[in-house]
């Protein structure tokens, strides 16, 4: 039974505790590989090799490599029936488990956009050229919705635990980490799975394209010649857990989740306001759910897509709400992670807070005139931090942040 105790007493809400992380993406697999990749300012963007792209104006993309996702074939029962997302999952959530210990979860929360998209468009075509054998159109369906790389993950590990899955745009990622604080904040939970995934597909690919948000340019997040996104995939997830539960049983405590803030544009499908209303109103809900102010913040680790409304969007409420905090856009260095992004981020985030160091924007050269940021430009640099702040802001306005600080602090 979920211990009821605290959410009867809002006045003394649980804290939350990050006992562990796992992580993949472009930068690499597991925190190790991607503390060093940030370190290094590692440009992991590059040409897509999954499906044609002769026909399209941006043709890379930040992947991980079918080789490296090997490895979860060998956690798994099944194995032929897994997607590459799934694949993800499972070594992301392999890593998180090893870390947490005892750590039994009563509820998992996660975001994403596409869940096993390539399987859809696999049955799709057979559909339409009326090839390939029909016995397998009843396994690309099972294994093509949303929920299912998440269930196969736990499945790997022996986890029953019930699953929500969040598709809210590129917020995704950062609503299931603010939900699942919120869920063990609030004293109904004591332990939850938090993150996000999302591969790569052909239809996403050309979407964005057509749509021409993605640039056959590098990515430049925040600079002033910035031209578009680029797509990148992974998966990261963060096990969640009351504080007094943690420190009873001996976790290793990696920070504290301190604040969850939401907002909506409701201005425009794809663009955001361009008064930057909707973020700095997630970000002020943020700090005031931490009772933070924001000259607490240390660093911001941007939703910075490198599109031009959006950076200019998010660049105004940052500027206009914090006095010269250093700040960040990593979607440089691996493209554009959609549902899974807010995820990474938060591991990035977490990483940083961990090793004091201010993640790179790589590809940066001037800003926009008028806008008064302070980027951390092209390199990694050591910082002395307490607090971090992550954003991820997507299409229909949809905006999230969440603040993690030491847990020393």
């Amino acid at each position: 039974m979920p211990d009821l105790s605290s959410a009867s007493n809002p006045a003394k809400p649980a804290r939350v505790a990050v006992v562990a992380a796992g992580i993949v993406s472009p930068l690499g697999i597991g925190s190790e590989e991607t503390i060093a990749a940030l370190r290094e300012a590692r440009d992991c963007v590059s040409q897509v090799t999954m499906f044609p792209v002769d026909r399209c104006r941006c043709q890379t993309a930040g992947q991980v490599s079918d080789a490296r996702l090997a490895e979860a074939n060998q956690l798994h029962d099944h194995p032929e029936r897994l997607h590459r997302v799934a694949q993800m999952m499972i070594i992301a959530l392999r890593e998180a488990m090893a870390q947490a210990g005892d750590f039994q979860p009563e509820l998992t929360v996660m975001g994403t956009t596409s869940g096993g998209m390539t399987f859809g468009e696999q049955y799709y075509r057979g559909l339409v050229k009326n090839t390939g054998p029909a016995r397998h159109a009843p396994s690309l369906i099972a294994n093509y919705t949303p929920q299912k790389p998440i269930m196969d993950a736990q499945e790997s590990f022996g986890i029953s635990a019930p699953c929500q899955v969040i598709a809210n745009a590129c917020a995704s990622g950062t609503n299931a980490i603010g939900h699942a604080f919120h869920c063990v904040r609030s004293g109904r939970y004591q332990r939850v799975l938090a993150g996000g995934y999302d591969a790569i597909s052909e239809l996403v690919f050309v979407g964005f394209d057509s749509l021409q948000a993605a640039t056959p340019d590098r990515c430049r997040p925040f600079d002033n010649e910035r031209s578009g996104l680029v797509l990148g995939e992974g998966a990261a997830v963060l096990a969640l857990e009351n504080l007094e539960s943690a420190r009873e049983r001996g976790a290793h405590i990696l920070a504290e989740v301190v604040g969850y803030g939401i907002s909506t544009d409701n201005f425009h499908l794809t663009q955001p306001d361009p008064s930057g209303s909707g973020p700095r109103a997630a970000m002020e809900s943020a700090l005031q759910s931490a009772g933070m102010a924001a000259g607490d913040i240390d660093y911001i680790n941007a939703h910075g897509t490198a599109t031009p409304f959006n950076d200019a969007s998010e660049g105004k409420a940052i500027a206009a709400l914090f006095n010269g905090v250093p700040v960040s856009s990593t979607k440089g260095m691996m493209g554009h992670s959609l549902g899974a992004a807010g995820a990474i981020e938060a591991v990035f985030s977490l990483l940083a807070l961990r090793h004091q160091l201010l993640p790179p924007n790589i590809n940066f050269r001037h800003g926009d005139a008028g806008l008064d940021l302070n980027i951390v430009a092209n390199e990694a640099k050591p910082a002395v931090l307490r607090a971090v702040l992550s954003n991820s802001f997507g299409f229909g306005g949809t905006n999230a942040s969440i603040i993690m600080r030491s847990i020393a602090a």
